[in-house]
């Protein structure tokens, strides 16, 4: 299966009309990741944070599926969004933590 079919379909589309950017993108992120001593649980954590921040639906909801995949659980994914209150707000961590209970807690 192509790279492109297991993405969301803007990053699918990247990826298959793009490929030459599309792999200098995967290496940076594989390079990013190996540059510290941050394990995977965390680094996935911190990421979730990221789109937390940024006000990213669709980053927050791929973060929580992949930390759901790598064994994160939806307590540990919920936390990052509570912890979001200090800094961001309440309203941006309510907005997240529903982001991330689409995934962990879907109707």
């Amino acid at each position: 299966m192509p790279v492109s079919d297991k993405l969301p379909s803007a990053a699918g589309k990247v990826a298959s009309e793009y490929p030459v950017v599309w792999q200098a993108y995967a290496a940076l992120g594989k390079a990013a990741a190996e540059a510290g001593p941050l394990d995977q649980h965390t680094r996935r954590l911190v990421k979730l944070a990221l789109a937390i921040g940024a006000s990213s639906e669709g980053a927050v909801h791929s973060h929580t599926r992949r930390g759901i995949d790598e064994g994160l659980s939806p307590k540990e994914l919920k936390q990052v969004a509570l912890l979001a209150i200090a800094t961001l707000g309440l309203p941006q961590a309510v907005r997240a933590l529903t982001w991330i209970e689409d995934v962990t807690d879907p109707s």
